[in-house]
Order: C-alpha cells, then structure tokens, then sequence
C-alpha cells in the first residue's frame, strides 16, 4: 500500500511536471503573498528538479525490476527461414543416390520458452525489495537535503534583511547627526572636523546599505533556485524574528542512533544487496531448467512459386536442463571476491559510525557556541543601546565630542550585526545538530 501511494505521488508530480511544460512557465504554482519558512519548504519538496528525479529514479527503479523479473513470463518468438539450395544434398539409400531435399525451403516457427529454474531470475526476484528500497532512501535524503538547504537559505535571506533594517535606521540617525554637526559648524561652535566625519560615516554606511542590498538580490535568487521557482516569478517573505529566537534551542541531551541516519540505512541497504549477490555466486553451481514448445510449418518446392502450394507442420515440446560442471574456478573466484566486498562494506559501516559521531561532536559544540554567542550578542545590543543613548544626550549637551558620539555610533551598529550573525549561526548549527541525528523533519 506504502508503495502504490508513491507511485502515485510520482506519477502526478510527473503529470504535473509534464502539463507545466507544455503550458509554459505561466501556470507554474507560485507561492504565498507572504510565504513562511514553512511555505517554503513544502513548495521545494513539490517543485525541486531533484525531489522530481529522485521520484523519477524510483519509477525508473520499478520499470527496471519489471524489466528483470520479465523473464519469469513465456517468451514466445516467431521467426521465419528461407533457404535455396544450390547443391541439393544426397545420400546413397539401397545403392541408389538419393537427393533429400528440394530446391525451395522455407520454414514459419512459433515457439514458447518458460523458465523453470534460473540462479539469475531468483536473485532478481530477492533483490526487488531492497532495490526498491535503496531507492527509497535516496528519495528521503534528497528531502532532508531540501528542507536543510533551504532553511539555511531562508535563514540568511533574514538576517539580511534584519540587517538593512538596522543599516537604514543608523542612516537615519547618522543624517539626523550630519544635520546637526552641519548646524553647529555654520554658527560656529565647532569646527568642520564633526561635519566630515559624520559624511564620511554617512558615505560608508550607504556604500554598506548598497553592498548588502545587491547581496539579497542574489540571495533570494539562490532560494528561488533551491525550491524549483522561475527566476521572473516574484517571492515575498514573511519574517517572524521572534518567531526564530523561539525556535533555536534543540535538545542537547540526545544520543546518536545510527538508524536515524538516511546515509546508515542506505548502507545497509548496499551490503544487504552485496549478501544477495553472494548467495547468487553460490546458486550458479544449481542447474537451470527450462521448458519449450514449438509449432512449425515447412515449406519446400523444386520452383519458387511452387513452394507455397503445401506446408508440412510439425511440432515439438521438450525440457531443457544446463548444469554448469567445470567453468575454470571462476564461481568459486566469485564467491571469495563476493565475500571479501562484504567484508570492505563491513569496514564502510564502521567508518560511517565514526563519522557519524564525529558530525555529531562538532555540530553540537558548534551548536552550544554559537548560542553562548547569540546570548553575549543579545546582551551586547542591550548595552550598546544604553552606551549610545546615553553618549549622545551627553554630547548634545556639549560633554562628549562627536567622536565619542561616533564611536558608540560603530558600537550599537557593530553590536546588532553581530547579534543578527550570531542568531543566523545558532539556527544554522540547529539543524546541522538535527541531520547529525537524523530527526530533521520532511513530513510536514
């Protein structure tokens, strides 16, 4: 039942994919007016080229295992002959030469071969269910892929945004500044050195506003990319950063289960498939039978035109045993190499273990540190808040110089950004964390 739903979940992705094709790019789904990350990641597994291939490449898988288990089936074949003989040949009956045969043959043969015992078909019929399963997998890790790579890109398209936010208000607040160093510089309180600081600042915080903001338009058409979206249809996000703060913690008390891991079930999955091609080494001594049956019509003639004036039918049912007896070692070579690939694959599993740890460990500490880093910048931006409003009253009362002022300027600006890389980084580490285990969420 699991597997006739997937087909058909391919065969209308496929359908789908087919009519958008024909139709053009104009009746290609969009997305929401304000899509979430969650709209995201499910218009990705609908319409990502390589979700659509791996559903393909597990049709692909089922035409091909038809294909194998075929041969189970009668093959029936017609064929057709004409011979002319040149020579007629002769034997000598009661000390007379005798020609056998005429000048003319032709022959119309239908017959039916049914595989009885075959070492060949049976280790194709074995392996159907781990073919299908390999398959599977691949489709499964081609979705976590997904949702991982596209959360990430979301998640950097944020912490863009968040940042030409904050650029935009230090613009704002850098102009209202450059106004007033202007005003104190023409009535004469001070001298033009504020003045062309606060254009210098000015000038390179609209270089940055201008850099950041040519780097969100790649940005989004990297996402646009990732999910399977034509680069002319438009996309509007919808951030929550609250709703991401709320989202960073995962629980670090986990234990790795190798079972969880797509990558460890697909090995699993080849040495399974590598024991059967063993067995099948061994089932290569076994003999193989198989049955047959003909009809046949013959026709003969001195003259050409004459040879289809009568057929002669005949007909044959018989049995066909091969037993292999001597093939120089080569089954036995087989069966060795078959056993020692076993053998590397057990090491494969084991070197997969320790990866898999490995990724574990450095997602997790990378994990924790970047949320110590998240939580110091959080409480860095509250400082700098207070550091900067507090400067600039003492500054318009003519206490702190400008740079002072400007120095707090950079603090505060310096502060939030780190801030916004600090939670892209947590989030990231997330789900870095998550594949390591193996829980990420394709489901949904």
């Amino acid at each position: 039942m699991y597997r006739k739903s997937r087909n058909k979940l391919a065969l209308s992705i496929a359908f789908s994919l087919a009519l958008s094709l024909a139709f053009g790019q104009e009746n290609q789904p969009s997305l929401p007016a304000k899509a979430t990350l969650q709209d995201v990641i499910d218009y990705a597994l609908e319409n990502r080229p390589s979700v659509h291939q791996a559903l393909i490449d597990e049709e692909i898988g089922e035409e091909e295992i038809a294909s194998a288990l075929s041969g189970w089936f009668p093959q029936i074949n017609a064929t057709g002959t004409y011979n002319y003989n040149v020579k007629i040949p002769t034997n000598v009956i009661g000390g007379n030469v005798i020609q056998l045969g005429q000048k003319h043959v032709s022959a119309a043969v239908l017959q039916a071969d049914q595989q009885i015992l075959n070492p060949g078909l049976i280790q194709a019929s074995k392996a159907a269910r781990f073919i299908r399963q390999q398959n599977a997998l691949n489709t499964e890790n081609s979705r976590i892929n997904t949702v991982v790579e596209v959360s990430k890109a979301y998640y950097d398209i944020l912490t863009s945004e968040e940042q030409l936010n904050i650029i935009r208000e230090n613009i704002e607040r850098i102009q209202r500044q450059l106004n007033d160093a202007k005003a104190r510089y023409e009535t004469g309180i001070v001298d033009k050195t504020d003045f062309k600081r606060a254009q210098i600042t000015l000038s390179n915080t609209l270089a940055e506003q201008k850099r950041v903001s040519e780097l969100l338009t790649y940005k989004y058409a990297f996402l646009k990319e990732l999910i399977g979206l034509d680069a002319e249809q438009p996309m509007n996000l919808s951030f929550d950063g609250a709703a991401m703060e709320s989202e960073i913690l995962v629980d670090t008390t986990l234990t790795v289960d190798y079972n969880e891991r797509v990558e460890f079930r697909q090995l699993q999955t080849v040495k399974q498939l590598q024991h059967l091609n063993t067995q099948y080494n061994k089932w290569t001594f076994l003999p193989s039978l198989s049955a047959f049956y003909n009809y046949a019509w013959d026709f003969r003639g001195n003259r050409f035109p004459e040879m289809f004036d009568g057929n002669f039918p005949r007909s044959v049912f018989g049995l066909t045993l091969n037993i292999p007896i001597f093939q120089g070692g080569k089954r036995i070579h087989e069966i060795r190499r078959s056993r020692l690939l076993e053998a590397r694959i057990d090491w494969d599993v084991v070197n997969l273990k320790n990866q898999i740890n490995t990724q574990y460990e450095m997602a997790l500490a990378t994990y924790q540190a970047n949320l110590n880093d998240w939580r110091v910048a959080r409480e860095n931006v509250a400082l700098s808040e207070d550091v900067y409003n507090t400067i600039k009253l003492q500054y318009d009362e003519g206490i702190k110089t400008y740079l002072d002022l400007m120095t707090a300027e950079t603090d505060l600006r310096t502060t939030q950004i780190s801030y916004l890389n600090a939670l892209f980084a947590v989030l990231a580490g997330k789900l870095d964390v998550q594949r390591a285990l193996g829980t990420v969420d394709i489901d949904n």
